[in-house]
């Protein structure tokens, strides 16, 4: 397996994650809690948000960890790639 390869994987999987994120904090605004595409959404990306919902605590109303999410995923992306194009 190719490490371009590896790279392609990577930014794929990372950014795929990062737009569903994304979608699933906007559609929060629009869709009740129980629609069954929140409810899908939220069942893959409720595991990833839910430990830094976590850590950061209240934060008075307004919820930071898709910002949060997003940016660990962006930096963890970069250091992978970083590590597979140093091989």
């Amino acid at each position: 397996m190719s490490v371009e390869f590896l790279v392609l994987l990577v930014r794929v999987a990372a950014e795929t994650v990062i737009w569903i994120v994304i979608a699933n904090s906007l559609l929060s605004f629009f869709l009740p809690p129980y629609h069954p595409v929140r409810e899908a959404l939220e069942r893959v990306v409720g595991p990833l948000l839910n430990p830094i919902r976590n850590l950061m605590g209240n934060t008075g109303g307004l919820d930071f960890s898709p910002l949060v999410l997003i940016l660990i995923l962006e930096l963890l992306k970069q250091f992978v790639i970083g590590v597979l194009l140093s091989l």
